[in-house]
């Protein structure tokens, strides 16, 4: 049995390494996927309309995890391979496991902060 933050990372790994067997294997059959451009999408529809997106992804770091038994939020910054920059939060649901919900909360693109 996995803790949901080992399945988060294994996640954000797979998704970096634009490794689909890894992803294929750590998604419940029964996976739910949202975000503000997708309404509770199944998991076939994920790997056909979010998955490719891997291939933009350089880079994640993650720079915070809050887990409580079977769920957990992560902020990360992600960085894309034309350099843009941006973060989002992310709620997961897992079964211990396998992940079986992720639904994700927009961020900002990178800005520069005023002294």
């Amino acid at each position: 049995m996995a803790t949901a933050s080992a399945l988060v990372r294994k996640y954000f790994s797979a998704y970096e390494a634009k490794d689909r067997k890894a992803m294929e294997e750590i998604l419940s059959n029964d996976f739910i996927f949202t975000s503000p451009l997708d309404g509770q999408i199944n998991r076939g529809t994920y790997f056909l309309r979010c998955w490719p997106n891997s291939g933009n992804i350089r880079a994640f770091v993650i720079e915070k995890v809050f887990e409580e038994g079977d769920e957990a939020f992560i902020r990360y910054e992600s960085q894309k391979l034309d350099g843009e920059k941006f973060r989002n939060t992310e709620f997961f649901r897992t079964d211990g496991e396998k992940i079986k919900e992720v639904q994700v909360y927009f961020g900002s693109a990178e800005t520069k902060r005023i002294a």
